[in-house]
């Protein structure tokens, strides 16, 4: 899968709509192998990254779970550990 595409869900503060929007539009992106569509399929990939963002919006705000919101910091802290560590400092 995209590697762009990070979880969204239980985190603390809570996913915004606009990193939905940008993962609906990275998941778009793979799918079509478009960056930047034509004009011929502008529309058409814009409507899909619309109606990916409301369908992953409605998911997300619908999950449940009984464990402990993750730390945005710790995540990216983690991240970049693991960066280093495969491509070097």
């Amino acid at each position: 899968m995209c590697r762009n595409i990070k979880t969204l869900f239980n985190f603390e503060p809570p996913a915004t709509d606009e990193e939905v929007r940008a993962a609906s539009l990275q998941f778009v992106r793979k799918l079509s192998g478009f960056t930047f569509p034509s004009k011929a399929n502008e529309r058409a990939f814009e409507r899909a990254v619309e109606k990916t963002y409301r369908v992953a919006r409605e998911m997300i705000d619908a999950l449940v779970t009984t464990a402990a919101p993750r730390d945005r910091d710790v995540e990216i802290a983690k991240a970049k550990q693991r960066a280093a560590e495969r491509f070097g400092r």
